[in-house]
């Protein structure tokens, strides 16, 4: 197992490089064409490796073995739906991820052509902090079985919050919190023209930039979405080889998803509710899976059909309403430029 990770993280390592060095060299505005070819592609290599999954589970390679089985091998198809479900809620649930980073470029005024340069370290941090989340929640549920209703609870009530939620009263999340926490460490420079760089010299002195600053609240963002999304994934599979893999495949596609989706937020207006529905439900599935079993081909088929619900839903309500997808509006054209701090 252990050349397998090396050999799967190598491979990662290998498809983020060919995405910022190669393919997106440069401080390019992507296009949705290009965003749209990237999230198919992401996507179909998420969802193959369903079949590399499958047979690992089936024949016993690599000793890989599912909880509470005794011996490897003959668990393929359990194993595939696992993956399957954990990667479609995991999906689903960075789609209002999605959203609140789109906020957060316009608050910082991001121009687009320096948004994908966030959103790549940012998903190298984000794979970090899956990593070391999925660890200790999957060190949790084996450890203690009690933990199982505390995640349940938490979702249950993250749901009803995001039931509640109003995404206008995000608008200034964080924002100056953010800014006033980092002045006290580093210096910080209010400019955005400085060509994406993350760090500059001001008065001779390094300071960090909009971008760097965006960067951070980035990471945090992630960080308080893996709270839900880890215990969410927890509820349909515990095997770590499984919630890792689904969990960096979703992360990768993260970039531009971002850019398929954030020019139609207004276009998905019942997702949010798809969503928190869904939270809602798992929670309910951790309470009472100690006494209840519910089969993984149902959770797979409750998590794609919610999902799809929503998407529907919103689809049909849009067109009734007239609306169509708006152009991605460039953050850092869309506002003057804040004052230089002296």
């Amino acid at each position: 197992m252990f050349w397998f990770w090396i050999g799967y993280f190598t491979l990662v390592a290998l498809l983020l490089f060919l995405d910022l060095f190669v393919l997106n060299k440069g401080n390019k505005e992507p296009t949705l064409r290009s965003a749209a070819y990237w999230t198919a592609g992401w996507m179909s290599l998420g969802l193959s490796f369903t079949g590399v999954v499958y047979l690992i589970y089936e024949n016993g390679w690599l000793d890989a073995k599912l909880i509470g089985t005794t011996e490897p091998g003959g668990t393929g198809s359990l194993a595939a739906v696992q993956y399957v479900s954990a990667y479609l809620l995991e999906q689903a649930l960075s789609i209002d991820n999605i959203f609140v980073i789109a906020l957060l470029f316009k608050q910082f005024r991001i121009k687009m052509k320096y948004q994908h340069r966030v959103l790549f370290w940012g998903i190298l941090g984000a794979i970090v902090f899956r990593l070391i989340m999925i660890g200790g929640g999957a060190w949790l549920a084996h450890r203690f079985s009690w933990i199982f209703f505390v995640f349940g609870a938490y979702l249950v009530f993250q749901g009803i919050k995001l039931f509640r939620h109003d995404d206008e009263a995000e608008a200034d999340h964080d924002n100056s919190a953010i800014v006033k926490f980092l002045r006290r460490f580093v210096r910080v420079d209010n400019r955005t023209d400085h060509g994406g760089k993350f760090t500059v010299m001001v008065d001779g002195k390094k300071a960090l930039t909009m971008v760097a600053v965006c960067l951070v609240s980035v990471e945090l963002t992630d960080i308080v979405f893996a709270l839900d999304s880890i215990p969410a994934v927890l509820s349909v599979s515990q095997e770590t080889f499984v919630m890792v893999t689904s969990n960096i495949f979703a992360i990768m596609g993260l970039r531009s998803l971002y850019f398929v989706l954030a020019g139609a937020m207004d276009m998905f207006k019942y997702l949010k509710y798809a969503l928190a529905l869904l939270l809602i439900l798992i929670g309910v599935k951790m309470f009472i899976m100690r006494w209840i079993h519910i089969d993984h081909f149902i959770s797979l088929a409750a998590i794609a059909g919610i999902i799809a619900t929503g998407v529907i839903a919103s689809i049909i309500s849009a067109k009734k309403e007239h609306k169509h997808l708006t152009p991605l509006v460039d953050p850092g054209d869309s506002l003057p430029p804040p004052p230089r701090e002296n």
